[in-house]
């Protein structure tokens, strides 16, 4: 499908492509720096068809998409004039806390090589597991092979984050890679076996060096930098800094190439003696440090980690542990913070095909389909936006399960050996070089028995049919389907005023949703009284739980959305007083919903109320009231 209107939507509600700094994407959401984020509609994306969520993390104002994330990347990068690979950290977009800058930099540095990092975990976990189950030789050259296209990435890994790294700290990224190159040169890697040392450095102690070689007298501590993070990462970030002051102070006919030459000649030997040992040593201290915190109760850090990692995810705090945990395979050969997490997308996935099985809104089943595939394959985005976290309870139930299948995790001593893949592709990466054994076995019953506790707390006890009333699933999420269920699409009908005011035409609203009559067409009306009537004759068949707006339709077809004020939604039902209920039949002039004008008002909210029929046929024609001001039941809008 084409997804071109979609990504020119998306531009436009960030505030424009001037707005914009730099885009990437994930898995399932586009990540915008946006210059100024209160430029961004973010009301709008959230009711735009194609847009699950939106999410402010880290920096970064995050569209989430779903599985078609990386097609519509690719129309908003054509439409707005981007760079694909935009990474770089703009000097005037860097702000937010300190944290917040620390997470934007490492999902910067690491969301460009996901997901050849997970297809390279996938390929050695599946080796390990064909050695295990004896389809393979560890001495055959298929085996060699796979392993060669499997760990490649891994052990040149501080090339690959050079690039990246370099690129989200301002600089020239093939600076970062020829640093990273050099730091895996195999001359200068390790202890050279045959060599006797020159001498010893910190002797004694638990940074005791020998030293092998000198840089004008300079001790060197050789170092093993392949599979590295941190080294690469500190390199790079000083690299770009002394690569833009040369860049300032030598002339511009031979920059191009002196530049980059005097940043190498000090960035590389500065590593190689300072900065490359420094950041080694820090990186055995955390990998040593997480373990020994795992080792004091691996059933407890599981507990902690299953259950909160979706909360995590959801405030972008998963990757402050991302690089811990890749840091660990380079230190430690293993890693249990990603192996605790297992369970969690089985869990969402549970809950979810309970929902689907349960649910009688045809749009949630639409949404059930697709968010369950992808759950089951380890992307959780989709399901825990779009179903679990609105309904609350199957979202609740997924955290307590995925925390019991962590501590089942701990239980069991699963861990991994390599970055592996998602869902199901995870699981080779537990294989260790003994073969299976009971901590991969337990990984998968806990897997499973996540699913099926998931699935059945939620198939039986998460009040599936009670949250289709739309008391659960559109609280604080307006979608122009759930507002207005359009079937048919209505040529004649009248509308009259629900309310006392001042006539406002439509297109002068300043939310740019009903404005543009992407919702339907109609008229606004500012309040001068608090009292709100139904303007026709129907059934009520949207209320929000927030009672900021509601659907009513006719008996002849015709649906008409009432809007109490602009982003009410976030009143939480504050200062309104419903006084029907969803499913209500209700006449003209019947009351409707009180709403304390003043109080509204003095909240900060516009209290314009756009009326609008939202299934206007194309062949119909629309009379709208010339009044300027309008009492409730005057005649409003006709269509003929």
């Amino acid at each position: 499908m084409s997804y071109e209107k979609l990504a020119s939507n998306i531009i436009d509600l960030v505030g424009g492509k001037e707005n914009v700094n730099s885009v990437v994407h994930c898995i399932t959401r586009l990540r915008f720096k946006l210059k100024d984020e209160s430029k961004a509609n973010t009301d709008a994306l959230n009711n735009l068809d194609g847009v699950v969520t939106v999410m402010k993390s880290g920096g970064q104002y995050q569209v989430v998409i779903g599985n078609h994330v990386a097609d519509v990347f690719k129309e908003v990068v054509a439409i707005g004039g981007f760079h694909s690979d935009s990474n770089q950290e703009q000097e005037d977009g860097s702000s937010g806390s300190l944290f917040d800058r620390f997470i934007d930099m490492i999902s910067g540095i690491f969301t460009p090589i996901l997901g050849v990092l997970a297809a390279s975990g996938m390929i050695k976990g599946f080796n390990a597991l064909f050695v295990a189950v004896g389809w393979l030789d560890n001495t055959g050259g298929t085996y060699q092979v796979l392993n060669a296209i499997g760990d490649a990435l891994f052990y040149f890994l501080p090339i690959l984050l050079g690039y990246t790294a370099m690129k989200k700290f301002g600089g020239s990224p093939f600076l970062g890679i020829v640093i990273a190159m050099a730091l895996v040169y195999p001359s200068l890697e390790g202890i050279p076996g045959s060599m006797d040392p020159l001498y010893t450095l910190f002797a004694g102690t638990v940074f005791e060096s020998p030293v092998y070689i000198e840089f004008f007298g300079i001790p060197v501590i050789l170092m093993t930098y392949s599979m590295s993070v941190i080294p690469i990462i500190i390199s790079t970030f000083f690299a770009a800094k002394v690569e833009k002051f040369f860049a300032r102070i030598i002339p511009s006919v031979v920059r191009m190439f002196l530049v980059p030459m005097f940043t190498l000649l000090i960035i590389v030997p500065i590593t190689f003696i300072v900065i490359g040992p420094i950041a080694t040593w820090a990186s055995q201290l955390l990998g040593v440090a997480t373990i020994w915190v795992y080792n004091l109760s691996p059933v407890i850090a599981g507990l902690f980690l299953g259950g909160f990692w979706l909360v995590f995810v959801m405030f972008g705090l998963h990757w402050g542990l991302v690089p811990i945990a890749m840091n660990n395979f380079a230190t430690q050969g293993q890693d249990p913070i990603l192996a605790l997490i297992f369970v969690h997308s089985f869990a969402l996935a549970g809950a979810i095909l309970a929902v689907w099985l349960r649910t009688k809104n045809k749009k949630t089943k639409t949404l059930s389909a697709p968010a369950f595939i992808s759950a089951m394959f380890g992307v959780t985005e989709p399901g825990m936006y779009g179903i679990a976290l609105p309904l609350k309870l199957p979202f609740i139930f997924t955290l307590v399960t995925s925390a019991l299948g962590g501590a089942a995790l701990g239980f069991f001593g699963t861990t991994g050996y390599v970055m592996g893949g998602l869902g199901p592709f995870q699981l080779p990466s537990f294989i260790p070089a003994e073969g299976i054994d009971m901590s991969v076995i337990g990984a998968l019953l806990a897997a499973v028995g996540g699913f099926i506790l998931a699935f059945g707390l939620t198939y039986f006890f998460g009040r599936i049919n009670r949250a289709e009333s739309t008391e659960e699933t559109t609280e604080n999420t307006e979608t122009v389907s759930d507002v207005a269920p359009s079937t048919i699409n209505v040529t004649e009908g009248k509308v009259s005023s629900p309310l006392k005011g001042e006539i406002v035409p439509l297109k002068e609203v300043t939310d740019q949703v009903f404005a543009s009559g992407a919702m339907g067409d109609g008229i606004a009306i500012r309040p001068t009284d608090g009292k709100v009537v139904s303007p026709v004759n129907g059934i009520v068949e949207t209320l929000f739980p927030t009672k900021h707006a509601l659907g009513i339709k006719t008996e002849d077809g015709l649906e008409v959305l009432v809007h109490i004020g602009l982003d009410t939604v976030s009143l939480e039902g504050k200062h309104f007083e419903a006084h029907v209920a969803q499913g209500d039949k209700v006449s003209i002039g019947q009351a409707l919903i009180t709403v304390d004008i003043d109080k509204v008002k003095a909240a900060g909210f516009d209290t314009v109320t756009p009326v609008i029929i939202t299934n206007v046929a194309e062949t119909a024609t629309m009379k709208k009231t010339d009044k300027k001001d309008v009492m409730p039941g005057d005649d409003l809008l006709e269509l003929n």
